[in-house]
């Protein structure tokens, strides 16, 4: 297994989505942030696709899951504590 570590623009690619830092930023801004009963994956915004990806990489706690952790944290962090 590929240990590698990844990185949110490696991941955002991975997702299909745009991945240079502004699109990430804004993404993050316009998703979060997210309820405290809601997983990543079954939040409304992801595609079927994107869903059982993150949903799978962190069952398997595969190589992405540590920058999945991130990204869920990033959407859970009130603005006041985002980078």
């Amino acid at each position: 297994m590929d240990m590698s570590a990844h990185r949110f623009t490696e991941l955002f690619a991975q997702l299909g989505l745009p991945a240079d830092e502004p699109a990430i930023r804004r993404f993050i801004a316009t998703h979060s942030p997210l309820a405290a009963g809601i997983e990543l994956a079954d939040a409304t915004f992801w595609t079927a696709g994107q869903a059982s990806f993150l949903r799978e990489e962190i069952v398997r706690d595969a190589d992405w899951a540590e920058v999945v952790d991130q990204l869920n944290s990033a959407l859970r962090a009130p603005p006041s504590q985002r980078g």
